[in-house]
């Protein structure tokens, strides 16, 4: 293997040592290693759109906002050839979470992911890829 030496913000280091001890990595390089290999590979696997892949797609949103979840459930209807399933539950009295699960082709998926971004009262998405 190589030697690597990188430079880092203390507070950054210190958060990561942090991270690094508490996912039961055996070591920063261990731990930068599966950091650097997630990197690399997502925008590897997006850029082909035509491999078909499992996906969760998490989406944080405003409890207050009612009309997002009848947006959401509008979309899954609409994407129900690749919307596998779905969970929404209330986190406290200010969010809610909306987990889909998803397979179809990165494409298609992207698109959904896209789609759900645009509505408003959306305050977070993240997503998984895994190929089939």
């Amino acid at each position: 293997m190589v030697v690597v030496s990188i430079t880092l913000p203390g507070d950054l280091l210190k958060k990561f040592d942090n991270f690094t001890r508490t996912r039961g990595y055996f070591s920063r390089s261990e731990a930068f290693r599966d950091a650097m290999r997630t990197l690399i590979y997502e925008p590897e696997l997006l850029e082909t759109g035509t491999e078909r892949v499992v996906a969760t797609i998490m989406v944080v949103s405003e409890y207050t906002r009612k009309d997002v979840a009848v947006k959401l459930c509008g979309i899954t209807c609409e994407l129900d050839d690749i919307v596998i399933e779905n969970l929404h539950r209330n986190i406290g009295d200010r969010y809610c979470l909306t987990i889909f699960l998803a397979e179809g082709t990165v494409q298609r998926i992207r698109n959904l992911v896209g789609r759900i971004r645009g509505i408003r009262g959306i305050h977070q998405v993240k997503t998984l890829f895994m190929p089939m």
